[in-house]
């Protein structure tokens, strides 16, 4: 499949021991600051780099409509995607604050919103249409999408990795938007981990126990109906994902293949991601979990992929708001390597102080 690298390059082990050296010279107790040493190894293990930079970081924001929303799985109507896609564009979302604090190139990326976009919105230079279909189809009655569709939307996410890296930005976060998209998510989880729905599927965007128990049912039944192999990750993505996941997916494997460290969002971020690694395994080296949400299913898709967040705040809102939130965290891992003094600059010999 062309949109998927062929290959991502591989870890930097010598600027990952040079990272190391230099943190057991700086002015510190060795290990004394925990993971934020680990991270800053890890970082330049990605960059391929002694002194990683992370700093400026992209923010991409893949939006798209999920036709399983017929079925009254949200709290809220199918129209809400294309109005917080205006809010995005006006600067008035949560992700918007975030991307100003951090100084971050910002897109949103509209690969499949159904509702059409207001004259000003669609021609906002933060806004790029890379449409591939007006949302999915209702994937209790069919698959939510061809094989080629989710592979275009993949190549979208691809392409706005490569926009990023041009740009100059130096991580990525990943962020999304989309109605019902946890329902999709929950029922791509299931597909590709056999976790009963029963524990994966949680209150979205905030529906009634009622609701909730309508939203596991069609879920049930729609991967009764869809019968997704999980040896097949397009294939269940295709059957039952969404556009704004696959192009997540995407946006992964393109940041991976510039070295961009890769902050995952929430659990919805996470499922696109647990995509791209069964796509490509070696993709896991990149990928540097922001927080654990409330959702449920998040911690079954940090445990498949063997990750821990930096941060627990009970975020429940997406847009890459918990990757940014922990970005200031890689930020000073950076810093740390390259402005703290070490014991030479300072004139004391560290193996007898």
């Amino acid at each position: 499949m062309s949109v998927i690298p062929d290959r991502l390059p591989q870890l930097d082990s010598i600027a990952a021991e040079r990272a190391v050296r230099r943190l057991d010279r700086l002015t510190k107790p060795p290990g004394s600051l925990g993971r934020l040493e680990r991270l800053a190894v890890e970082l330049a293990a990605i960059q391929g780099q002694a002194l990683p930079q992370v700093s400026p970081p992209a923010m991409l924001v893949f939006a798209a409509d999920h036709g399983v929303a017929a079925e009254g799985v949200s709290a809220f109507p199918q129209a809400v995607t294309a109005q917080m896609v205006v809010n995005f564009t006006a600067g008035g979302a949560a992700i918007n604050v975030f991307a100003r604090q951090h100084g971050a190139r910002l897109e949103v990326i509209d690969v499949g919103v159904a509702t059409p976009l207001p004259a000003g919105a669609a021609a906002h230079p933060l806004l790029v249409d890379a449409k591939v279909r007006s949302g999915t189809a209702n994937m209790r009655e069919r698959d939510a999408m061809s094989r080629d569709e989710a592979t275009q939307a993949m190549a979208a996410g691809v392409r706005a990795a490569q926009r990023a890296a041009a740009a100059g930005c130096r991580s990525l976060i990943v962020g999304e938007m989309g109605i019902a998209n946890t329902t999709a998510s929950s029922a791509l989880l299931a597909a590709l981990t056999g976790e009963p729905v029963a524990g994966l599927v949680g209150p979205g965007t905030g529906i009634d126990a009622e609701r909730l128990a309508h939203k596991r049912a069609v879920i049930e039944l729609v991967l009764a109906a869809r019968r997704p192999d999980p040896a097949d990750p397009l294939g269940a993505l295709a059957a039952v994902g969404g556009l704004e996941i696959a192009a997540m997916a995407g946006a992964f494997l393109g940041g991976a293949s510039h070295r961009l460290p890769l902050i995952v969002d929430g659990f919805i971020a996470t499922v696109a991601a647990l995509v791209a690694c069964r796509l490509r395994p070696s993709l896991r080296d990149y990928l540097i979990f922001g927080h654990r949400s409330r959702e449920p299913g998040h911690e079954l898709a940090l445990t498949a992929l063997d990750a821990r967040p930096l941060l627990d705040v009970e975020l429940h809102l997406g847009e890459g708001t918990g990757a940014a939130l922990a970005f200031p965290l890689l930020d000073s891992a950076c810093r740390l390597l390259a402005e703290m003094a070490t014991f030479d600059d300072i004139g004391i010999d560290a193996a007898h102080g």
